[in-house]
């Protein structure tokens, strides 16, 4: 492979956003999710909302809502686009709490990495939240798990 074969570098190799003004705005949706192992003890604070900090789940639904909107803040090559919708839905477990977040928009490119930034972020707050309750709270599995939309249309990871 050389330089040319990878859309985010140029002909020399050095990086480069991609140029997306010729495409058109088309529905673009992704879905991810994650999940945060937590102890028991943590769970069963989040279940009877006895978490020291306050409202866990609110607040990490609000930190992936604003994640999403600003990805292009963290991810250096990622477009500014408008960001039209962001549903985070969270769901204690026992093993900890899922999170899935889908984003959606009508613009030139897709929203995947804003998905996944809204459950990494979303996640981290969790983490803020319960840290002093367990030192060994952990993120793991952030995926993508859908997107529809594009030039290449609809993915679904296989479960």
């Amino acid at each position: 492979m050389t330089a040319a074969d990878f859309t985010h570098l140029d002909a020399s190799g050095r990086a480069r956003m991609v140029d997306v003004t010729a495409k058109q705005p088309t529905i673009r949706a992704a879905t991810a999710e994650g999940l945060v192992r937590c102890a028991p003890e943590v769970v069963a604070a989040l279940r009877d909302g006895s978490v020291p900090k306050g409202d866990v789940l609110a607040v990490a639904r609000i930190a992936g809502i604003a994640a999403a909107k600003r990805t292009p803040d963290l991810l250096p090559l990622a477009h500014v686009i408008g960001v039209h919708g962001v549903v985070v839905d969270l769901q204690i477990l026992d093993e900890g709490v899922r999170v899935e977040a889908t984003v959606r928009t009508a613009d030139r490119t897709g929203v995947e990495m804003e998905a996944m930034t809204a459950v990494s972020v979303a996640a981290l707050a969790i983490v803020d939240m319960v840290k002093g309750l367990d030192r060994g709270v952990e993120i793991a599995g952030v995926r993508l798990l859908s997107k529809t939309g594009g030039r290449s249309g609809s993915w679904r990871r296989a479960t």
